[in-house]
């Protein structure tokens, strides 16, 4: 650090995990096997998606962005952590650890509000079957989608904005695998009441709101389906949701531990596996989500696989 008027960091030391130097050959195998399985997964899953005609559909739509967006906030992060894992230099220049939450946060957030979107999408599909053309047209799925992009920016930017604003002159060692706003708080010697009320207030309104809009949406597919005079009808429209209740649960889960009950007490290192939860392992399960249990995306493999052994 450079000592002038007020202290300045010129970089970070990401200290990762308790003990990983100790096993970083395990943990760097386990790691790089998830990452790559993510990056084939979901890379897997857009080209698809682009590739059969059939999948050219609203749902589909979501489910191409949504996989774009966990690929890239994943990407935001696990490649640093991969080299902290074989190298002793865990340093992050200041302008790296901004880059980082920024484009973390943008994509994060994304995510939420096309989770959102999906749940829209399937409460028109099984509520107002008849009208789900006309709804959820191309003009409005663009709209919810560029909505979604742009709420995960607005979050990011402000939140890293007022954070990088702040004096360091504590310490420059994050207690953490990545640059996330509450270890970088915990560094600064300036008042940060105000950044924990923004990052509160914007946290709490974004998963407040897709959430909402999430359990809503289910509400009346439920009553939607309870309706139902076919076990077959029953049975179909609860397939089509499954996938996505389950991404759901498990996307909502991690974030309201670490984020909604951050002032709960627990340890550090609870909070860094939390953060690897939704941060590493939710990319590389969402393709196995969306894929494994869904006969659409399945049909589609087999008539790719088809036309290529044919061709």
């Amino acid at each position: 650090m450079e000592q002038n008027n007020s202290s300045r960091v010129n970089e970070f030391i990401l200290l990762g995990f308790a003990g990983q130097h100790r096993c970083w050959h395990i943990l760097f195998t386990a790691f790089l096997i998830i990452y790559v399985a993510t990056l084939v997964g979901n890379a897997g899953m857009i080209l698809l998606i682009k590739a059969d005609p059939a999948l050219h559909t609203p749902m589909y739509f979501f489910i191409q962005h949504l996989a774009f967006v966990d690929l890239c906030y994943s990407s935001a992060i696990t490649p640093k952590m991969l080299q902290n894992f074989v190298s002793r230099d865990q340093s992050i220049s200041f302008t790296g650890c901004i880059v980082q939450l920024l484009v973390y946060g943008t994509f994060v957030t994304s995510d939420c509000f096309i989770l959102a979107s999906m749940a829209v999408d399937r409460y028109v599909a099984i509520c107002k079957p008849l009208r789900y053309p006309v709804i959820m047209s191309q003009r409005v799925c663009i709209q919810l989608l560029l909505g979604s992009y742009f709420m995960g920016f607005l979050n990011a930017s402000v939140n890293t904005s007022l954070t990088f604003s702040l004096d360091f002159c504590k310490s420059n060692v994050i207690n953490h695998f990545f640059c996330d706003v509450p270890p970088i708080l915990a560094l600064s010697c300036s008042h940060t009441d105000f950044n924990i009320m923004v990052l509160t207030a914007f946290v709490g309104f974004n998963l407040s709101l897709t959430l909402s809009v999430i359990m809503f949406s289910y509400m009346w597919i439920l009553a939607a389906i309870l309706r139902m005079s076919s076990a077959a009808g029953r049975r179909k429209a609860f397939s089509t949701c499954a996938s996505h209740l389950t991404a759901v649960t498990i996307f909502y889960g991690a974030l309201s531990y670490m984020y909604v009950l951050h002032g709960v007490s627990r340890s550090q290192e609870q909070e860094k596996v939390a953060s690897l939860f939704y941060g590493v392992m939710i990319p590389m399960l969402n393709p196995l989500i969306y894929s494994l249990r869904n006969q659409d995306v399945i049909a589609a493999v087999r008539h790719l696989g088809t036309k290529c052994f044919s061709a």
